[in-house]
């Protein structure tokens, strides 16, 4: 019925057997509460069954993950779309630290900034226009910036992004990297096809 979706069937499947798979500590965990830590045959079925069931889910989703990215196509435009949507309100500390910077006070300021942000952030919810923001703040003659300024202020994205890029690098380096390195003879071509 929805024909504009792409991937929905593995996706959609992925997504049930990620849902099995995290019910199963439940299991666990009313066993281990049940038996106090005594040693009783009440485990074994939930050992047998679904110790196998995780490590077969596990793969099973992993397989899914590998043949659906395989093919995953990354739209920019897309992505600095809803970006600048988000932004003026990512932005909006820094704004406030440009004013204080600018000899106005931060109490005032950050009133001024959260009036027109909720009003802005209203109307883009209600009336479904752009966010408008950054020309509300230019607007207002207690904001000591016009537009153009105020667009130079929030004109790099990756100001916004915190340390994701190096904690993202620095996970890749630290940890995913020395495990594919150890296994690597494990690791070769994964037959992700699907045989359904």
């Amino acid at each position: 019925a929805m024909a504009y979706k792409r991937n929905p069937m593995r996706s959609e499947r992925m997504t049930g057997l990620a849902r099995k798979l995290m019910g199963l500590p439940a299991n666990f965990a009313a066993t281990a509460a049940n038996q106090w830590f005594e040693r009783t045959l009440d485990d074994s079925a939930i050992r047998r069954m679904d110790l196998a069931q995780a490590f077969l889910l596990t793969d099973a989703i992993l397989k899914l993950y590998i043949n659906i990215t395989a093919d995953m196509v990354v739209y920019p435009k897309q992505i600095e779309k809803h970006l600048l949507a988000e932004l003026p309100f990512m932005a909006t500390e820094k704004i406030l630290m440009a004013c204080v910077e600018r000899g106005k006070s931060r109490q005032e300021m950050h009133e001024v900034i959260r009036e027109h942000s909720v009003a802005a952030g209203l109307d883009v919810k209600n009336q479904g226009v752009d966010n408008n923001l950054l020309a509300r703040l230019a607007s207002d003659s207690r904001v000591p910036f016009d537009q153009d300024e105020l667009l130079g202020l929030v004109s790099n994205f990756q100001q916004f992004t915190g340390r994701a890029a190096e904690q993202t690098s620095e996970f890749l380096d630290e940890v995913v990297h020395p495990v594919l390195r150890k296994y690597s003879d494990l690791c070769g071509d994964i037959d992700a096809s699907l045989q359904v």
